[in-house]
Protein backbone atom coordinates (compact mmCIF):
# COMPACT_ATOMS: atom_id res chain seq x y z
CA UNK A 1 0.00 0.00 0.00
CA UNK A 2 2.74 2.25 0.63
CA UNK A 3 4.26 1.77 -2.40
CA UNK A 4 1.38 2.62 -4.22
CA UNK A 5 0.66 5.60 -2.39
CA UNK A 6 4.16 6.61 -3.34
CA UNK A 7 4.06 5.91 -6.73
CA UNK A 8 0.33 7.58 -7.25
CA UNK A 9 1.75 10.90 -5.49
CA UNK A 10 4.95 10.33 -7.97
CA UNK A 11 3.05 9.92 -10.91
CA UNK A 12 0.58 12.87 -10.30
CA UNK A 13 2.52 14.97 -8.74
CA UNK A 14 4.93 14.83 -12.18
CA UNK A 15 2.30 14.59 -14.57
CA UNK A 16 -0.26 18.30 -12.89
CA UNK A 17 3.10 20.08 -11.42
CA UNK A 18 0.35 20.56 -7.95
CA UNK A 19 0.85 20.35 -4.84
CA UNK A 20 -1.33 17.90 -2.86
CA UNK A 21 -2.45 17.23 0.64
CA UNK A 22 -2.02 13.61 2.12
CA UNK A 23 -5.67 13.03 2.62
CA UNK A 24 -6.16 13.87 -1.07
CA UNK A 25 -3.97 10.75 -1.90
CA UNK A 26 -7.12 8.58 -1.06
CA UNK A 27 -9.40 9.59 -4.18
CA UNK A 28 -5.98 9.20 -6.25
CA UNK A 29 -7.66 6.84 -9.33
CA UNK A 30 -10.70 9.02 -9.60
CA UNK A 31 -8.20 11.61 -10.48
CA UNK A 32 -6.59 9.96 -12.40
CA UNK A 33 -9.82 8.44 -14.41
CA UNK A 34 -10.64 12.38 -14.48
CA UNK A 35 -7.32 13.65 -15.19
CA UNK A 36 -7.24 15.59 -18.44
CA UNK A 37 -10.97 15.19 -19.68
CA UNK A 38 -13.06 18.48 -20.34
CA UNK A 39 -15.41 19.98 -18.32
CA UNK A 40 -17.84 22.68 -19.42
CA UNK A 41 -20.18 22.34 -16.18
CA UNK A 42 -20.13 26.05 -14.77
CA UNK A 43 -21.49 27.31 -11.72
CA UNK A 44 -24.04 24.39 -11.80
CA UNK A 45 -24.96 25.15 -15.14
CA UNK A 46 -24.07 22.42 -17.86
CA UNK A 47 -22.15 23.51 -21.36
CA UNK A 48 -22.92 21.95 -24.41
CA UNK A 49 -22.90 22.09 -27.58
CA UNK A 50 -24.26 20.86 -30.82
CA UNK A 51 -21.70 19.15 -33.35
CA UNK A 52 -23.60 21.26 -36.29
CA UNK A 53 -21.12 23.91 -34.93
CA UNK A 54 -18.11 22.20 -36.56
CA UNK A 55 -19.66 21.90 -39.94
CA UNK A 56 -17.10 24.12 -41.84
CA UNK A 57 -14.61 21.59 -40.72
CA UNK A 58 -13.16 19.44 -42.72
CA UNK A 59 -12.78 15.89 -41.12
CA UNK A 60 -16.96 15.23 -40.15
CA UNK A 61 -15.30 11.30 -38.94
CA UNK A 62 -16.94 10.33 -35.89
CA UNK A 63 -13.42 10.17 -34.35
CA UNK A 64 -12.84 13.92 -35.54
CA UNK A 65 -15.93 15.22 -34.14
CA UNK A 66 -14.42 13.85 -30.73
CA UNK A 67 -11.51 15.37 -31.42
CA UNK A 68 -13.43 18.33 -31.98
CA UNK A 69 -15.65 18.97 -28.54
CA UNK A 70 -12.56 17.94 -26.60
CA UNK A 71 -10.22 20.46 -28.01
CA UNK A 72 -13.24 23.00 -27.36
CA UNK A 73 -13.46 22.53 -23.92
CA UNK A 74 -16.79 20.54 -24.00
CA UNK A 75 -18.23 17.75 -22.06
CA UNK A 76 -21.59 17.90 -22.90
CA UNK A 77 -23.06 17.46 -25.93
CA UNK A 78 -25.80 17.13 -28.60
CA UNK A 79 -24.89 15.29 -31.63
CA UNK A 80 -25.99 15.41 -34.94
CA UNK A 81 -26.46 12.00 -36.39
CA UNK A 82 -24.80 11.71 -39.52
CA UNK A 83 -20.83 11.38 -37.71
CA UNK A 84 -22.62 8.44 -35.59
CA UNK A 85 -24.39 6.86 -38.08
CA UNK A 86 -21.28 6.83 -40.65
CA UNK A 87 -19.48 4.94 -38.29
CA UNK A 88 -22.00 2.43 -37.47
CA UNK A 89 -22.11 1.49 -41.58
CA UNK A 90 -24.90 3.88 -42.87
CA UNK A 91 -24.40 4.50 -46.59
CA UNK A 92 -22.97 7.81 -47.50
CA UNK A 93 -25.02 10.27 -49.94
CA UNK A 94 -23.48 10.74 -53.32
CA UNK A 95 -25.08 14.32 -53.41
CA UNK A 96 -23.89 17.55 -51.31
CA UNK A 97 -26.06 17.75 -48.78
CA UNK A 98 -24.38 20.86 -47.10
CA UNK A 99 -25.64 22.71 -50.28
CA UNK A 100 -29.83 21.06 -50.26
CA UNK A 101 -29.34 23.02 -46.31
CA UNK A 102 -27.83 25.90 -48.03
CA UNK A 103 -30.22 26.24 -50.65
CA UNK A 104 -33.51 25.10 -48.82
CA UNK A 105 -32.55 27.56 -45.45
CA UNK A 106 -32.83 30.33 -48.49
CA UNK A 107 -35.84 29.31 -49.27
CA UNK A 108 -37.48 29.17 -46.03
CA UNK A 109 -35.96 32.58 -45.13
CA UNK A 110 -38.25 33.48 -48.47
CA UNK A 111 -35.08 34.63 -50.60
CA UNK A 112 -36.23 34.31 -54.29
CA UNK A 113 -34.22 31.13 -55.67
CA UNK A 114 -32.14 31.76 -59.16
CA UNK A 115 -33.49 28.91 -62.55
CA UNK A 116 -30.13 27.56 -61.84
CA UNK A 117 -30.44 26.73 -58.33
CA UNK A 118 -34.09 25.88 -58.17
CA UNK A 119 -33.29 23.12 -60.62
CA UNK A 120 -30.28 22.03 -58.95
CA UNK A 121 -32.17 21.97 -55.56
CA UNK A 122 -34.87 19.85 -57.25
CA UNK A 123 -32.02 17.63 -58.67
CA UNK A 124 -30.75 17.10 -55.19
CA UNK A 125 -34.25 16.72 -53.39
CA UNK A 126 -34.85 13.58 -56.15
CA UNK A 127 -31.47 11.68 -55.37
CA UNK A 128 -32.21 12.28 -51.87
CA UNK A 129 -35.53 10.73 -52.10
CA UNK A 130 -33.92 7.59 -53.35
CA UNK A 131 -31.35 8.10 -50.91
CA UNK A 132 -33.45 7.90 -47.95
CA UNK A 133 -35.06 4.36 -49.23
CA UNK A 134 -31.55 3.07 -48.68
CA UNK A 135 -30.89 4.52 -45.30
CA UNK A 136 -34.43 2.95 -44.34
CA UNK A 137 -33.37 -0.59 -44.83
CA UNK A 138 -30.15 0.32 -43.62
CA UNK A 139 -31.43 1.38 -40.53
CA UNK A 140 -34.17 -1.91 -40.46
CA UNK A 141 -31.49 -4.30 -40.38
CA UNK A 142 -28.54 -2.11 -38.29
CA UNK A 143 -26.55 -3.79 -36.25
CA UNK A 144 -26.31 -1.47 -32.69
CA UNK A 145 -22.59 -3.21 -31.41
CA UNK A 146 -21.30 -0.40 -33.58
CA UNK A 147 -23.21 2.70 -30.97
CA UNK A 148 -22.09 0.74 -28.19
CA UNK A 149 -19.09 1.27 -29.59
CA UNK A 150 -19.72 4.98 -29.96
CA UNK A 151 -20.84 5.23 -27.37
CA UNK A 152 -17.39 3.99 -25.28
CA UNK A 153 -15.80 6.26 -27.24
CA UNK A 154 -17.62 9.14 -25.90
CA UNK A 155 -17.30 7.89 -22.67
CA UNK A 156 -13.39 7.97 -22.79
CA UNK A 157 -13.15 11.05 -24.13
CA UNK A 158 -15.14 12.27 -21.00
CA UNK A 159 -18.20 13.58 -23.30
CA UNK A 160 -21.86 12.88 -22.20
CA UNK A 161 -24.40 12.74 -25.03
CA UNK A 162 -27.28 14.32 -23.87
CA UNK A 163 -29.20 14.38 -26.96
CA UNK A 164 -29.07 12.84 -30.52
CA UNK A 165 -30.53 14.29 -33.44
CA UNK A 166 -30.34 11.77 -36.78
CA UNK A 167 -32.71 12.50 -39.50
CA UNK A 168 -34.49 9.39 -38.24
CA UNK A 169 -38.07 11.46 -37.23
CA UNK A 170 -39.70 13.00 -40.27
CA UNK A 171 -43.34 13.06 -41.57
CA UNK A 172 -41.94 9.85 -43.94
CA UNK A 173 -39.83 8.01 -41.61
CA UNK A 174 -41.81 4.96 -40.61
CA UNK A 175 -42.54 4.04 -36.78
CA UNK A 176 -39.63 1.51 -36.85
CA UNK A 177 -37.15 4.68 -37.99
CA UNK A 178 -38.39 6.54 -35.16
CA UNK A 179 -37.71 3.70 -32.85
CA UNK A 180 -34.28 2.94 -34.10
CA UNK A 181 -33.43 6.43 -33.61
CA UNK A 182 -34.80 6.44 -30.15
CA UNK A 183 -32.95 3.30 -29.48
CA UNK A 184 -29.36 4.57 -30.83
CA UNK A 185 -29.79 7.77 -28.88
CA UNK A 186 -30.35 5.54 -25.27
CA UNK A 187 -27.50 3.55 -26.21
CA UNK A 188 -25.10 6.81 -26.83
CA UNK A 189 -26.71 7.84 -23.69
CA UNK A 190 -28.91 10.48 -24.65
CA UNK A 191 -31.96 11.53 -22.50
CA UNK A 192 -33.64 13.06 -25.39
CA UNK A 193 -33.61 13.17 -29.33
CA UNK A 194 -34.18 16.64 -31.24
CA UNK A 195 -35.83 17.56 -34.40
CA UNK A 196 -37.07 20.71 -35.91
CA UNK A 197 -40.87 21.40 -34.84
CA UNK A 198 -43.02 19.67 -38.02
CA UNK A 199 -45.60 22.14 -37.45
CA UNK A 200 -47.81 19.12 -37.70
CA UNK A 201 -50.06 18.17 -34.31
CA UNK A 202 -50.20 14.42 -35.67
CA UNK A 203 -46.79 13.88 -36.23
CA UNK A 204 -45.92 15.32 -32.68
CA UNK A 205 -48.67 13.38 -31.47
CA UNK A 206 -46.78 10.24 -32.93
CA UNK A 207 -43.78 11.34 -31.92
CA UNK A 208 -44.40 11.78 -28.00
CA UNK A 209 -46.35 8.92 -27.87
CA UNK A 210 -43.40 6.79 -29.40
CA UNK A 211 -40.78 8.51 -27.01
CA UNK A 212 -43.40 7.01 -24.38
CA UNK A 213 -43.30 3.68 -25.29
CA UNK A 214 -39.33 3.60 -26.22
CA UNK A 215 -39.06 5.94 -23.01
CA UNK A 216 -36.95 8.62 -25.06
CA UNK A 217 -37.93 12.46 -24.39
CA UNK A 218 -38.42 14.49 -27.91
CA UNK A 219 -37.50 18.21 -28.32
CA UNK A 220 -38.41 20.42 -31.07
CA UNK A 221 -36.39 22.57 -32.20
CA UNK A 222 -37.87 26.40 -33.74
CA UNK A 223 -36.16 29.31 -35.73
CA UNK A 224 -38.54 32.01 -36.10
CA UNK A 225 -41.49 30.78 -36.14
CA UNK A 226 -40.93 30.08 -32.54
CA UNK A 227 -43.67 32.05 -30.00
CA UNK A 228 -44.61 32.03 -26.44
CA UNK A 229 -46.90 29.40 -27.31
CA UNK A 230 -45.85 27.55 -30.10
CA UNK A 231 -44.97 24.29 -28.19
CA UNK A 232 -48.30 24.22 -26.66
CA UNK A 233 -49.99 21.88 -28.78
CA UNK A 234 -46.93 19.33 -28.46
CA UNK A 235 -46.90 19.69 -24.69
CA UNK A 236 -50.49 18.99 -24.05
CA UNK A 237 -50.37 15.64 -26.41
CA UNK A 238 -47.76 13.93 -24.24
CA UNK A 239 -45.20 14.16 -21.58
CA UNK A 240 -42.28 13.12 -23.41
CA UNK A 241 -42.78 16.10 -25.73
CA UNK A 242 -40.69 19.24 -24.82
CA UNK A 243 -39.04 21.78 -25.95
CA UNK A 244 -34.99 22.17 -27.71
CA UNK A 245 -35.82 25.71 -28.13
CA UNK A 246 -33.16 28.75 -29.98
CA UNK A 247 -33.05 31.91 -27.38
CA UNK A 248 -31.03 33.87 -30.67
CA UNK A 249 -34.21 32.64 -32.98
CA UNK A 250 -36.53 33.89 -30.78
CA UNK A 251 -34.65 37.06 -30.76
CA UNK A 252 -34.36 37.66 -34.13
CA UNK A 253 -38.32 37.11 -34.53
CA UNK A 254 -38.89 39.90 -32.46
CA UNK A 255 -40.29 38.53 -28.90
CA UNK A 256 -39.35 40.46 -25.59
CA UNK A 257 -41.26 37.40 -23.30
CA UNK A 258 -38.28 35.40 -23.42
CA UNK A 259 -37.44 35.38 -19.87
CA UNK A 260 -41.13 34.66 -18.79
CA UNK A 261 -41.34 32.10 -21.68
CA UNK A 262 -38.39 29.86 -19.82
CA UNK A 263 -39.29 30.20 -16.22
CA UNK A 264 -43.02 28.86 -17.54
CA UNK A 265 -41.62 25.75 -19.32
CA UNK A 266 -38.61 25.33 -17.67
CA UNK A 267 -39.35 21.82 -16.69
CA UNK A 268 -40.40 21.20 -20.00
CA UNK A 269 -37.11 22.59 -21.76
CA UNK A 270 -35.24 19.47 -22.62
CA UNK A 271 -31.82 21.61 -23.79
CA UNK A 272 -31.81 24.93 -25.18
CA UNK A 273 -29.75 26.31 -28.07
CA UNK A 274 -27.63 29.48 -27.23
CA UNK A 275 -26.26 32.22 -29.78
CA UNK A 276 -26.17 35.99 -29.93
CA UNK A 277 -28.64 37.42 -32.84
CA UNK A 278 -29.81 40.81 -32.97
CA UNK A 279 -33.50 42.06 -33.42
CA UNK A 280 -35.50 42.94 -36.05
CA UNK A 281 -34.87 46.51 -36.04
CA UNK A 282 -31.06 45.95 -35.98
CA UNK A 283 -31.43 43.96 -38.72
CA UNK A 284 -31.21 39.97 -37.56
CA UNK A 285 -27.73 39.61 -37.75
CA UNK A 286 -25.84 36.31 -35.96
CA UNK A 287 -23.00 37.73 -34.31
CA UNK A 288 -20.28 36.62 -32.20
CA UNK A 289 -20.98 36.73 -28.79
CA UNK A 290 -21.40 39.86 -27.00
CA UNK A 291 -21.87 41.54 -29.94
CA UNK A 292 -25.61 41.12 -30.44
CA UNK A 293 -29.02 41.81 -28.96
CA UNK A 294 -29.87 38.28 -26.94
CA UNK A 295 -29.53 38.39 -23.21
CA UNK A 296 -27.14 35.04 -23.34
CA UNK A 297 -25.14 36.16 -19.78
CA UNK A 298 -28.44 36.94 -18.03
CA UNK A 299 -30.14 33.74 -18.76
CA UNK A 300 -27.07 31.79 -18.09
CA UNK A 301 -27.58 33.31 -14.52
CA UNK A 302 -30.78 32.85 -14.58
CA UNK A 303 -30.04 29.55 -14.84
CA UNK A 304 -27.64 28.70 -12.08
CA UNK A 305 -29.59 31.35 -9.73
CA UNK A 306 -33.16 29.02 -10.09
CA UNK A 307 -31.31 26.17 -10.75
CA UNK A 308 -32.62 25.03 -14.12
CA UNK A 309 -30.79 21.32 -15.11
CA UNK A 310 -31.58 21.74 -18.87
CA UNK A 311 -28.35 21.96 -20.87
CA UNK A 312 -27.52 25.54 -22.76
CA UNK A 313 -25.91 24.27 -26.50
CA UNK A 314 -23.40 26.16 -27.77
CA UNK A 315 -24.81 26.47 -31.49
CA UNK A 316 -21.77 28.18 -33.54
CA UNK A 317 -23.68 30.16 -36.50
CA UNK A 318 -22.07 33.54 -36.70
CA UNK A 319 -19.24 33.45 -39.79
CA UNK A 320 -15.92 32.27 -38.74
CA UNK A 321 -12.82 34.45 -39.79
CA UNK A 322 -10.18 32.68 -42.48
CA UNK A 323 -7.82 33.53 -39.74
CA UNK A 324 -9.26 30.64 -37.67
CA UNK A 325 -11.51 27.72 -36.95
CA UNK A 326 -14.94 26.44 -35.57
CA UNK A 327 -13.01 24.97 -32.47
CA UNK A 328 -11.12 27.94 -31.67
CA UNK A 329 -14.92 30.20 -31.89
CA UNK A 330 -16.54 27.75 -29.76
CA UNK A 331 -13.91 27.89 -27.12
CA UNK A 332 -14.57 31.89 -27.12
CA UNK A 333 -18.22 30.88 -26.84
CA UNK A 334 -17.37 28.84 -23.73
CA UNK A 335 -15.55 31.37 -22.33
CA UNK A 336 -17.98 33.77 -22.84
CA UNK A 337 -20.07 31.32 -20.17
CA UNK A 338 -17.43 31.06 -17.72
CA UNK A 339 -17.00 34.81 -17.74
CA UNK A 340 -20.99 34.98 -17.44
CA UNK A 341 -21.57 32.60 -15.03
CA UNK A 342 -18.19 33.64 -12.88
Amino acid sequence: MKNRREFLKTTLLGATGLSLAPMWLEGAPSIIKSYNKPNSKINGVQIGCITYSYRTMQDQSLEANIKYIRESGISAVEMMGEPVEYFAGMPQPAFNRMRAFQLGGKQRRGEELTVTEKEELADIRSQSEAYSKLVTDWRNKTDFKKFEQAAKMFKDAGIEVYAFKPNAFGVNNTDAEVAYGMKAAKILGASHITLEHPSDDNQTQRLGRLGDSNRMKVGYHGHEQQTFTFWDTALGQNKSNGLNFDIGHYVAAGHTDMMELIQKQHTRIWSMHIKDRQTPENGKGNLPWGAGDTPVGEILRMMRDKKYNFPATIELEYQVEQSSDAVKEVQKCLEFCRKALG
